[in-house]
């Protein structure tokens, strides 16, 4: 069996730009992150656990309400910000990472020790501007990495980004798409993925035959309702671009959807999720993982009604290594489904860690 983690990262210094115009706007990406983050938010003084709500004006959800905090990438794993003279971290990162990068070296160690054979490059704005640098992680480690390429979303459809794909799938060859909510807050909410200007986009994406890994966070409001809005206007995309096959980055908000334990879609969501173009990711240590104790039964108990919902040809498995070891180690990330999710027989967990991945993406062994 191939292991495939359909959701890692390999990026450079936080500190610094990391492809976007500025080391500024890189940190605001950043910053936005961390208003609704599952990572410990701690004041530096005592360790009292605080909120990510400190980073953001009540009622402003956009870039315009992020307040000025000297918000700033520190050491061992933490991003560092300071409010009327006292500090606070938020170990978004292990704490094991002394300094906030990762090499793509580190996570072929990582990969070597908790026996992943494959990864998949995700992208997004809080790590920099990606295509470069997932590009070159590819080309020196092709048998290992496959890379996805980054937009601006909120202006994706503008002359500069479109030339920017035809540059990342021409020139450097990426594999995939990486498409996130998250950044509209950028410009405020101005426009929606959906809008008919995104056209040219999608039209785009949808020619070059590359899947979409659509990250839905749930803008603008983050909340229930803004979730089912933004599943049902993904549901609208998947209807009219055919050609593309979807990845639903993630998988399912449990805050809205299982906040019992149980999934309770509303029928338009379930029926969105069915669609016979989107693989959805189970990925729960990254978010619960703070929460529950390894082997993560709870998680293991929503893989199962998904199983059930869905069918394991529609699940993937990704880990978001490296922040994940913020709340357990990589072999624990693979080991609980690999191990303990007793449910699965051995072709259907063949295909979730790895078969289904392998052959969406056209991967070679190394």
């Amino acid at each position: 069996m191939m292991i495939i983690d359909c959701h890692a990262h390999v990026f450079q210094h936080w500190a610094d730009a990391c492809g976007h115009p500025s080391s500024e706007i890189h940190r605001r990406y950043i910053q936005k992150v961390q208003t609704r983050t599952a990572a410990r938010v701690f004041r530096a003084r005592d360790g009292k656990v605080v909120s990510g709500a400190l980073l953001f004006e009540p009622g402003h959800n956009g870039w315009s309400g992020l307040t000025d905090v000297d918000f700033r990438a520190g050491n061992y794993g933490r991003l560092d910000f300071t409010i009327d003279g006292e500090d606070y971290h938020s170990q978004y990162m292990p704490v094991g990472m002394q300094q906030i990068v990762a090499p793509p070296e580190l996570m072929l160690a990582q990969m070597l020790y908790a026996g992943v054979d494959h990864c998949v490059l995700q992208a997004g704005g809080g790590y920099g501007a990606m295509n470069d640098y997932n590009a070159f992680a590819q080309s020196q480690y092709p048998g290992k990495f496959t890379g996805l390429l980054n937009v601006n979303e909120p202006r994706a459809y503008t002359d500069a980004a479109l030339r920017e794909f035809d540059r990342a799938v021409g020139l450097l060859g990426l594999k995939g798409v990486y498409f996130a909510l998250e950044p509209y807050s950028r410009y405020d909410f101005d426009i929606s993925f959906d809008d008919p200007r995104m056209d040219a986009f999608w039209l785009k994406a949808d020619a070059s035959g590359l899947p979409v890994f659509f990250e839905i966070s749930q803008i603008p409001d983050y909340d229930r309702a803004s979730a089912i809005a933004n599943v049902l206007k993904l549901k609208g995309l998947m209807d009219r671009w055919r050609n593309v096959r979807w990845v639903l980055v993630m998988g399912p908000p449990v805050g809205f959807f299982a906040p019992a334990g149980q999934w309770d879609f509303p029928p338009e969501v379930l029926e969105a999720y069915r669609h016979p173009n989107l693989l959805i990711e189970i990925m729960f240590p990254i978010t619960w993982g703070g929460v529950w104790e390894y082997p993560y039964p709870e998680a293991q108990s929503l893989i199962k009604q998904m199983h059930d919902l869905f069918g394991a040809g529609k699940l993937v498995w990704g880990s978001d290594m490296p922040n994940v070891e913020r709340f357990c180690t990589y072999t624990q990330c693979v080991d609980y489904v690999r191990r303990h999710c007793g449910f699965l027989t051995a072709t259907e967990k063949d295909a979730i860690l790895g078969g289904t991945m392998l052959e969406l993406l056209g991967i070679r062994a190394a």
